[in-house]
């Protein structure tokens, strides 16, 4: 049985983008997949392929949820990849929305796979989105970085191009699949605040949906996720006003960001590990507004 399992053809698609985001590591804050499956339900996107996940998850690792049918029949929902079209007519192209849990093992077939999907489906661009844990302050603008295969791309969108050397996921890897495929391809990082990435971060995940916007020319009506990051933003503003501590460090990482706005990599120790885990709690107990 082929991996890749094709549940309808989307014939007609106009020189179709691909766009891949994975939860996980490469998903701080969850800000990768809420971005695609943003972009996804605006543009009423529809599955037509997956990934059969026998071959490249560990179900220990990352658990299939039992729950009823309608019938109230027990039923089991594995871990997987699914493989959504978009086809956005007043756009100059439709999309292909890739999205699931990072893999854990044979990430090479895996790539390939959805490589040669690419290929079948005649896909002009791929874009890969992700988004790390830095040194950032979440009352600045979200900073993306990234890479592009090549410098007209990266000029497109002024995309500041990342510098970082280190552990990466299938997010860096199924980028280099694509460029050594030779398939124009961009990969997108979002900073996430390292001391509130337990909370989920539609501030990221609106910046994300930005610039996949540029890139690829498509436009999404963002004003819920405008509306999220709003309250995202307040209530975080609030629980650093009710303590000193946590303030004066939001207010050194804010100094620090003026002096250079290169966020840190995911492989940097952050300096308030103490004050990330206070300012948890803190979120918390304030809990959902009222």
């Amino acid at each position: 049985m082929q991996p890749l399992i094709w549940e309808s053809r989307p014939d007609g698609l106009r020189a179709p983008a691909m766009v891949a985001a994975f939860s996980g590591w490469n998903d701080a804050g969850d800000a990768a997949s809420a971005a695609l499956t943003f972009i996804g339900e605006s543009l009423g996107a529809e599955r037509f392929a997956r990934l059969d996940p026998e071959e490249f998850y560990d179900f220990q690792a990352t658990r299939p949820h039992i729950g009823f049918t309608d019938e109230r029949k027990r039923e089991v929902t594995w871990p997987g990849i699914e493989i959504f079209a978009a086809r956005v007519p007043r756009a100059p192209r439709d999309l292909i929305l890739v999205q699931g849990p990072e893999p854990s093992m044979r990430w090479r077939a895996f790539c390939r796979h959805l490589v040669d999907l690419a290929e079948a489906l005649d896909t002009q661009l791929v874009v890969t989105i992700g988004a790390l844990l830095a040194d950032v302050p979440h009352s600045h603008p979200v900073s993306i970085t990234g890479l592009a295969s090549d410098e007209t791309l990266g000029d497109k969108i002024a995309l500041r191009e990342t510098t970082y050397e280190g552990p990466t996921g299938i997010v860096g890897v199924l980028h280099a699949a694509c460029m050594d495929a030779g398939l124009p391809s961009a990969s997108l990082w979002a900073a996430v605040p390292h001391y509130v990435a337990a909370a989920p971060n539609p501030k990221a995940a609106l910046a994300l949906v930005r610039k996949v916007e540029s890139l690829v020319a498509v436009t999404v009506d963002a004003s819920e996720l405008e509306s999220a990051t709003e309250d995202y933003e307040r209530q975080v503003g609030q629980a650093v006003q009710s303590d000193p501590d946590v303030q004066r460090f939001v207010e050194r990482l804010e100094q620090a960001a003026e002096r250079d706005t290169t966020p840190l990599g995911p492989g940097d120790l952050p300096s308030g590990d103490a004050i990330a885990s206070e300012f948890q709690r803190f979120l918390k107990q304030q809990g959902p507004e009222r």
